[in-house]
């Protein structure tokens, strides 16, 4: 754009020294602060170079796996056995890593016999999973791409300065029409309880950027090009995009990926040794807090990282390395965010006085040891597996750590189980009045022959009585 001529700037002082005076008057008044554009850029914004650097490793994902369908053996007498069915999917993923490592959702390959990984340029790789994560429904994938390329990668941000309004941009394959971009913000931040109402395994982002099936997977991207969370499931009533997405939080990816990598075949994922109660508007009235936020100690597990580090029972944990704690369940997230070893600074308001404590970050112990066993013979239990409840085995599962020592059903085959309704999941309280503290303890109780059987279980945290005839 040329410079403006000198001539301009006098010839508009000479027309305002002879308006008017009423006109002068007017034009005293304060003006709108305009300007006009000084570049291409400032006349045409985009999101353009975002989308450039992040695209190319964003990958579509397909999963195939066969599935045998189980009939009646008096039909396939006459028509023969079922065909196997092949069931695919089809979803997103993100290169973290230029030798191939890739990030996705879970559910995207679980159970997938043949996947197949294809990149902007239209490549295909097969891929072979090297870590899968239930709990935060993400899994890492390799592919190998030929001798000396380095792929494109997004960096991953776990920076944590991501804040509601931020805008980003969602990428990704949604109903397997091709790599899709959308846009939008974050609407918030922290959401640690899922659609039911319970605890999360991880601080979910939420953002109106609009995410469909086959988003999942996919990347969600700051205005930096980074990586800041896995696009992973959305709220919606029609089965398309509503505009409440949620992505699993890029230090979630982090840790899962490192994971991966190093070589583990399972997260290990810090525990406070403590239980938690949320504070109430009544509890940070009779506590003194301005605010109902943070979380009271209930209870410490004895010998574990909270009773080392001092922590009693009703303390109140304000904050974790110096951020404000929310609730129980953001703190145990930003505990078990941490690398195992690692020391976490708690903000603890004790009788009145605040204090700092040093927890170092430690697996939740695997004790006592599993002991798994098959029950077998004239009793309730026939058919079931099961396994000594330790905080390391309810962490592995999602369940409350302080529900043990129990023991715990993981399996039903044929047998009176099935029929009794016992189910995966069930904790096993009581049998005929013995109270049943391990594995060995049941398998004593039913060695014990009997006409009639009473047994108490505890199912989603409620008692459960019943009385059987074996």
């Amino acid at each position: 754009m040329r410079a403006p001529r000198i001539l301009i700037p006098i010839l508009a002082f000479i027309a305002a020294c002879s308006a008017a005076a009423g006109s002068a008057a007017q034009q005293s008044l304060p003006q709108p602060n305009r300007t006009t554009p000084t570049s291409a850029l400032g006349m045409k914004q985009s999101f353009a170079p975002v989308v450039r650097r992040a695209a190319p490793a964003v990958v579509n994902i397909s999963a195939r796996r066969i599935v045998r369908q189980q009939t009646d053996p008096f039909w396939q007498l006459f028509y023969g056995a079922p065909r196997p069915r092949v069931q695919g999917s089809l979803g997103s993923g993100v290169i973290v890593r230029s030798d191939g490592v890739i990030v996705t959702n879970n559910h995207v390959v679980e159970g997938g016999q043949e996947i197949t990984v294809s990149l902007l340029d239209r490549r295909e790789f097969p891929a072979r999973i090297i870590l899968q994560d239930p709990r935060t429904d993400l899994a890492v994938l390799k592919i190998e791409p030929p001798a000396g390329e380095r792929l494109p990668t997004l960096p991953i941000d776990d920076s944590g300065d991501a804040e509601v309004g931020d805008l980003v941009l969602a990428i990704g394959n949604p109903f397997g029409v091709g790599q899709t971009v959308t846009n939008g913000i974050i609407s918030a931040l922290n959401r640690t309880t899922d659609p039911t109402g319970a605890e999360a395994a991880a601080a979910y982002i939420q953002t109106d950027a609009p995410i469909n099936p086959g988003n999942s997977g996919g990347a969600l991207v700051d205005m930096d090009g980074d990586l800041i969370g896995i696009n992973s499931f959305i709220l919606s009533r029609s089965g398309t995009s509503s505009g409440v997405g949620f992505a699993a939080p890029a230090p979630v990816v982090r840790r899962v990926v490192e994971t991966a990598v190093g070589g583990g075949r399972q997260v290990v994922r810090p525990w406070l040794g403590a239980r938690l109660q949320n504070v109430t508007p009544d509890l940070a009235s009779s506590l003194g807090l301005r605010t109902p936020s943070g979380a009271i100690v209930a209870d410490v597990w004895a010998g574990g990282a909270a009773a080392r580090a001092g922590l009693r029972q009703g303390d109140v944990i304000t904050t974790v390395d110096g951020q404000a704690a929310v609730d129980a369940a953001g703190i145990n997230y930003a505990i078990g965010t941490h690398r195992p070893g690692e020391a976490i600074q708690l903000g603890v308001l004790r009788g009145g006085r605040s204090q700092t404590l040093t927890l170092r970050a430690e697996a939740p112990p695997a004790t006592p040891a599993r002991d798994e066993r098959i029950i077998q013979g004239p009793n309730p239990f026939d058919g079931a597996t099961v396994v000594n409840l330790s905080p390391a085995l309810a962490d592995e599962l999602g369940i409350d750590p302080f529900a043990g020592p129990g023991v715990m059903v993981t399996r039903i085959a044929r047998g009176y189980a099935m029929n009794a309704g016992f189910r995966a999941g069930d904790i096993v309280r009581a049998v005929n009045g013995r109270q049943i503290r391990s594995t060995r303890d049941l398998e004593g109780a039913v060695d014990a022959p009997a006409r009639v059987w009473q047994v108490t279980i505890e199912r989603n945290g409620q008692p459960v009585t019943a009385t059987f005839q074996v």
